[in-house]
């Protein structure tokens, strides 16, 4: 999983994970190569929006809350087999 530090153009983003893609070396992908979830980090943005970069920790802290967030709700929508 990613968050998108800048928009390029109209065709390309910069990506960054914080572990592996750190935000001083983020990986330049095409839009149309990722999956558009529309969840906010919202730390990370808030760094952005102060015209900022966000510490790793940060990107990696937003990454991790969003995925366990993502879990439990996969949790909670059952098939009813156990």
């Amino acid at each position: 999983m990613f968050v998108v530090v800048k928009v390029v153009n109209e065709r390309f983003v910069l990506i960054a994970d914080g572990d592996l893609r750190k935000i001083e070396n983020p990986k330049m992908k095409n839009i149309r190569h990722l999956q558009i979830t529309n969840i906010r980090a919202e730390d990370v943005a808030t760094c952005l929006a102060r015209g900022e970069l966000p510490a790793n920790h940060v990107i990696k802290k937003n990454l991790k809350r969003i995925q366990e967030a993502r879990d439990q709700a996969g949790r909670g929508s059952g098939d009813g087999e156990g």
